[in-house]
C-alpha cells in the first residue's frame, strides 16, 4: 500500500514494492518523487520527520536540522532584523531530507538507496506533467517571487522553476535536470555529497557568496537522530506522535484532555466546541515550551500527565475562550504513508515549509532550500528563541495508531499549524463517532487559525 498526494509518486512506491522492496524503500521512492512532482510543497532541500513500524516496534525519526552556529538573535539585529525575514539565507535551517533517506534506508530498506531513487530521477530527467493543483500553487509562487525577490542570490529559482519566465500550466511537461542530477549524486554517495562532499561544497560556496550563515561545517555535523515516539491512551487505542521539537505533542495533549469529556456525534455543536477547546489550550502550552528537546524547559512527561489533562480540562466552560491574537504563517508540505505484505509500516512527512521555501535554490543542483528558520522567536525570555546550533519549533507531524500492541496504522495530514487539528479530528471522528478512514477524511473539518 502506497498513498500520497500524488498519483506518479504513488505509482513509484508500488513499483518499489512489486521489485522486492519494502515499506520503507516504497517510502523513500515516493518521498524522493514528490520533491519532483510537488516542488510547490517539499523539496531535497527541506526536513522530514518518519515513524516507522518494524516487527512489531515503533521507531521515530527525527530529520529536521539546527540553526547554523554563526546564527543568533545577536548576529540578526546587527543586520538590522527585529524578526526573522521569509526570504534569503537568514532562515535556512540544515536540510534533513537527505540524511532521513540514507538513514531509512541504511537501517530498514531492502534496496539500496539508488534503486529507491531511481523513479524519482526518471521523472525529473525525462519530465512529467505538471498537475493543475502544483501548476496553482507553483503561479502563485511565481507571482509572489517575481514581485519580492529581486536580489542576485535569487536568480537560480527563477532559471530552475521558471526557465520560460512564468510558471508551468497544468499539463505542461517539465523536466528538472539538475534535479535528476543531484538525486543520482545523493543515491551514490548514501547521501553523504549533501553533508561531506560535492554538493556541501557547493551550498557552502553559494552560502558564502551572498553572506549567508549556512557553511560547510554545519552540514558536516549534521546527523537525524532516532527517538522514542510519545503516547497518549485515547479510549483504548495508543495514539502515537514524534516528541518535540514537532508539535504533536500538541495533537496528544488535546486528546489526553478529551479523555475526560464525552463526544457525542448526535450533539455535533458540543462535539466540535470540546475539541476546539481542548485544541486552543494545548496550542498555548505548546506555542509557549515546544523548541529543541535539549532547550526545553519542561518535561515533557508533565504534558502528558493524567494531572496536567485534568487541570487543563477545567479551562473549557460552554463558551469560547479568547487567547490573543497571532498569524500563524501557512505551510507547503508532502505527506505519505505506505504498507507491504511484511507488516512494515511507515508514516511519512516531508516540507519546505512554506511552499518554494527560501526562494534559494543551489545553482547548478535544483535544491530549493527551506525557510523553518522562520519559526523562531526572536524574544531572548521565549523557550523557542534562536540559538546557534538549535532546532526549531516544527509543525511536520507523521502520526501512528495502534491498539493492545498491534498496528491499526499510520495516518496524517498536510497544513503547518492545521496538522495537530487534523490529527484530533481524525482520531475523534474514528473513535468516538465510529466513521471509517475514508469517511474520517472526508468528513468536514474546522481549524482555528488565530491565537497562535
Amino acid at each position: 500500500m502506497v498513498a500520497t498526494s500524488q498519483h506518479l509518486a504513488s505509482q513509484a512506491g508500488l513499483d518499489i514494492l512489486k521489485m522486492g522492496g519494502n515499506a520503507i524503500d516504497a517510502a523513500i521512492a515516493a518521498a524522493a518523487c514528490l520533491t519532483v512532482v510537488e516542488p510547490t510543497s517539499n523539496g531535497i532541500g527541506g526536513d522530514a520527520f518518519v515513524l516507522v513500524w518494524v516487527k512489531n516496534k515503533l521507531y521515530g525519526l527525527n530529520a529536521s536540522g539546527p540553526s547554523p552556529q554563526s546564527l543568533s538573535i545577536e548576529a540578526l539585529k546587527k543586520r538590522g532584523f527585529h524578526e526573522m525575514p521569509k526570504y534569503g539565507f537568514t532562515p535556512v535551517t540544515v536540510p534533513g531530507v537527505p540524511a532521513a533517506w540514507a538513514e531509512l534506508s541504511a537501517r530498514f530498506g531492502k534496496l539500496s538507496l539508488t534503486e529507491s531513487l531511481k523513479p524519482a530521477i526518471h521523472y525529473a530527467e525525462c519530465g512529467h506533467p505538471v498537475s493543475p493543483v502544483v501548476s496553482h500553487y507553483w503561479q502563485a509562487a511565481y507571482k509572489t517571487f517575481s514581485e519580492k525577490l529581486k536580489g542576485k542570490e535569487f536568480e537560480p529559482w527563477f532559471n530552475t522553476f521558471a526557465p520560460l519566465g512564468r510558471a508551468p500550466a497544468a499539463g505542461e511537461i517539465i523536466t528538472l535536470p539538475d534535479h535528476a542530477a543531484t538525486l543520482r549524486e545523493i543515491g551514490d554517495t548514501k547521501g553523504e555529497s549533501f553533508y561531506r562532499g560535492g554538493l556541501a561544497k557547493k551550498i557552502d560556496q553559494f552560502s558564502r557568496q551572498f553572506s549567508g550563515y549556512l557553511t560547510l561545517s554545519d552540514l558536516a555535523l549534521y546527523k537525524p537522530e532516532w527517538v522514542d515516539p510519545l503516547k497518549v491512551t485515547y479510549r483504548g487505542y495508543d495514539v502515537w506522535e514524534m516528541p518535540p521539537n514537532g508539535h504533536g505533542l500538541v495533537a496528544l495533549m488535546a486528546l489526553n484532555i478529551l479523555n475526560g469529556l464525552s463526544l457525542d456525534n448526535n450533539h455535533p455543536a458540543d462535539a466540535y466546541h470540546m475539541q476546539m477547546e481542548a485544541i486552543k489550550i494545548a496550542f498555548a502550552d505548546g506555542q509557549k515550551h515546544i523548541t529543541d528537546p535539549k532547550n526545553m524547559t519542561v518535561n515533557i512527561s508533565n504534558f502528558l500527565s493524567e494531572a496536567y489533562a485534568s487541570e487543563r480540562r477545567k479551562a473549557i466552560t460552554p463558551y469560547a475562550s479568547l487567547p490573543p491574537a497571532g498569524k500563524p504563517e501557512s505551510g507547503g508540505t508532502v505527506y505519505l504513508a505506505t504498507a507491504d505484505h511484511e507488516g512494515n509500516m511507515v508514516s511519512y512527512i516531508q516540507s519546505n515549509y512554506m511552499g518554494f521555501g527560501s526562494g534559494l535554490v543551489v545553482p547548478g543542483t535544483g535544491v530549493s532550500l527551506h525557510n523553518r528558520g522562520i519559526s523562531f522567536s526572536l524574544d531572548e525570555a521565549h523557550d523557542n528563541r534562536l540559538e546557534p546550533g538549535k532546532r526549531p519549533y516544527h509543525t511536520i507531524i507523521p502520526g501512528f495508531l495502534t491498539k493492545d500492541g498491534s498496528p491499526i496504522g499510520p495516518f496524517g495530514i498536510m497544513g503547518a499549524f492545521m496538522q495537530p487539528q487534523g490529527h484530533v479530528q481524525l482520531i475523534v471522528n474514528m473513535i468516538d463517532f465510529k466513521l471509517n478512514p475514508q469517511a474520517a477524511l472526508d468528513r468536514l473539518r474546522w481549524q482555528w487559525r488565530e491565537g497562535m
